[in-house]
């Protein structure tokens, strides 16, 4: 093995040119092959790369995905968002267990198999999710898993298994101007091309096109930023990191309109003059990386990417990063860090990425959706785009949908619908709650559903949560708050620590023993959070508590004490429970 391991670090190495920016490239393919990342692995990649290897094993520790050691051939993990909840998570997740005879988070003695748990998996239209090897498994039953427990049980190679299994279904529920789009590869890119770049960007403006990542920034001025840029080396990076739990409309763009988001990526490259693009991939993703590949590789052929696109002075190619599982990936700035081999720490900012971003040189970043929409644009005219909307808004937005709906799944809307119209699109009843934007997002009453999707208003990077009247709101604020110290990337202590403190303080509340002190613990937590957190995380953290604690306060008042405080830790009960095992152990 040693040998073996040798020679793949070596090969590895010397396919990335010995470039340390892809050092988490290589860590990914050790682990895919062993299962985990060994010492002398590290010890290898140390001699090879020249890095220390504590800053390997910190790169290993920071990435959720990445292991020292082996969690069997079957790594098992299932997605832990509120919406797989609702879907029936933590049963299935129980007889998982008990049908492969494993607990929760350890490898199973013989070393075959682990059962884990992590964040939303980009499926909440598929739940309860899972992944094994990094695959997408979904809508998984009792039935369903009897026959995975058979199959590892049998010791069957995962290529073995039914590739049915291994689908994932799009869900459009609703066509807009995008999904109805019927574009042929390069339609595009041979208009942009009988023009000037400026043309292109001047098109791109009269849309009003904004990033619809989340922070809707305007397209246009984001690229003309990087086209003025003085260094002349400029990168495409597409934001494919899409994490926020209950988001999965990137996922459907990727699998059935690859196209489109490729000529995105190249228009922008005609317009800011750049040679390379990158594609970071989420890991919960991995499904989907060979069919990019094999859209990436026509598209040369059909030179469509390459040397001399078209015949014409524009040379561009794409590659695609695999990420290995950081939430805070979202962000664009932290995002260029592990595209350089690093931990995922967002920047301080400025410089912004338009004039330091990937390596230092000027980047555009912009996320799947966006870039569909900018080949759409320059395809078939501003007007396309800006024409939709309603009541004075214009464009669209995709939403990803699921919940207590009949019909979960993709819906492209006019920006400027209310609340109340995209709930009877899929079919939602006895609304009790919607969470917009995910858990660093906005939860809605229904007071407020004449509210609207926009950027002005209610602005979301996909993520459309609904709840009904049987529902726990708490349960879903809890959920959130877990999430947010699970993915705090450590880096900062308000953030680090206080997201700990703001869980501990949760569960208390939820187990019965909150009191008045505590929900003022958590107030001071977030106003120190607010102003000392690195990034946005930290802000957010304990919001989805503050907003249930203002818009729902019964969920905490049936559960609270009438005491100004209580403690956690009952005194009493722990010694009686000693004096119980010391009597039991006694027994003859």
């Amino acid at each position: 093995m040693d040998t073996a391991l040798a020679t793949l670090i070596h090969n590895q190495v010397r396919g990335y040119r010995g470039n340390p920016a892809y050092l988490l490239q290589i860590l990914r393919n050790i682990q895919l092959l062993y299962g985990y990342i060994s010492e002398h692995a590290i010890t290898l990649l140390s001699t090879e790369l020249a890095i220390s290897a504590p800053k390997i094993r910190a790169l290993i520790e920071f990435y959720h995905f990445l292991h020292y050691n082996s969690r069997g051939q079957y790594d098992i993990y299932i997605s832990d968002s509120i919406i797989d909840h609702m879907s029936g998570k933590n049963e299935i997740t129980t007889y998982l267990c008990e049908k492969l005879n494993v607990k929760l988070n350890q490898p199973r003695e013989d070393g075959r198999v682990t059962v884990a748990n992590t964040s939303c998996t980009g499926m909440s239209d598929h739940g309860p999710a899972a992944l094994v090897n990094g695959l997408a498994l979904t809508a998984l039953t009792r039935q369903r898993v009897e026959h995975i427990v058979a199959k590892i049980e049998a010791n069957i190679a995962l290529e073995e298994w039914p590739k049915a299994w291994f689908e994932v279904a799009d869900n459009i529920q609703s066509k807009g101007v995008l999904l109805n789009s019927q574009s042929k590869p390069g339609a595009a890119i041979k208009k942009a091309l009988a023009t000037d770049p400026h043309d292109s960007l001047a098109e791109i403006d009269k849309s009003g096109l904004r990033g619809c990542g989340g922070a809707g920034f305007r397209t246009a001025a984001k690229w003309k930023s990087c086209m003025l840029s003085d260094d002349n080396e400029r990168y495409v990076v597409c934001n494919a990191d899409e994490g926020e739990p209950g988001t999965f409309k990137d996922r459907v763009l990727l699998n059935s309109y690859a196209d489109q988001l490729i000529e995105g990526m190249t228009l922008c490259a005609y317009v800011i003059d750049a040679h390379k693009g990158v594609i970071y991939l989420r890991y919960e993703y991995q499904h989907l990386y060979k069919k990019l590949q094999e859209t990436l590789q026509k598209r040369r052929a059909a030179n469509l990417l390459g040397a001399n696109i078209l015949n014409s002075e524009l040379s561009f190619d794409i590659e695609i990063f695999m990420g290995a599982g950081s939430y805070v990936c979202g962000e664009e700035s932290a995002l260029l860090e592990s595209l350089e081999g690093k931990r995922a720490i967002p920047r301080i900012r400025p410089p912004f990425p338009v004039t330091h971003g990937y390596l230092g040189k000027p980047t555009v970043v912009n996320n799947v959706e966006t870039f569909c929409y900018a080949a759409l644009i320059i395809e078939k005219g501003a007007d396309n785009l800006s024409d939709q909307g309603l009541a004075g808004f214009t464009g669209c937005k995709l939403l990803s949908i699921s919940g207590d709906v009949e019909k979960a799944g993709i819906y492209e809307i006019p920006l400027g619908l209310p609340v109340k119209n995209v709930l009877n699109l899929c079919g939602a009843k006895s609304v009790q709650a919607v969470q917009v934007g995910g858990p660093a997002g906005i939860l809605l009453t229904p007071a407020e559903f004449n509210r609207v999707i926009s950027f002005d208003d209610l602005n979301t990077g996909g993520s459309f949560m609904v709840f009904n009247q049987s529902r726990d709101i708490l349960e879903n604020a809890l959920n959130f708050t877990h999430f947010f110290m699970h993915e705090s990337c450590g880096f900062c202590t308000p953030c680090r620590v206080g997201t700990k403190l703001i869980c501990d303080l949760a569960d208390k509340v939820a187990t019965g023993q909150g009191a008045s002190l505590d929900l003022d613990s958590i107030k001071k937590l977030n106003h120190v959070m607010n102003k000392m957190s690195h990034c946005g995380l930290g802000r957010r953290a304990a919001e989805p508590l503050l907003e249930t604690l203002e818009k729902f306060p019964e969920y905490f008042v049936k559960r609270m004490t009438d005491k100004e405080y209580q403690p956690s830790f009952n005194v009493e009960k722990s010694i009686q429970r000693a004096i119980d095992i010391v009597t039991l152990e006694s027994e003859p």
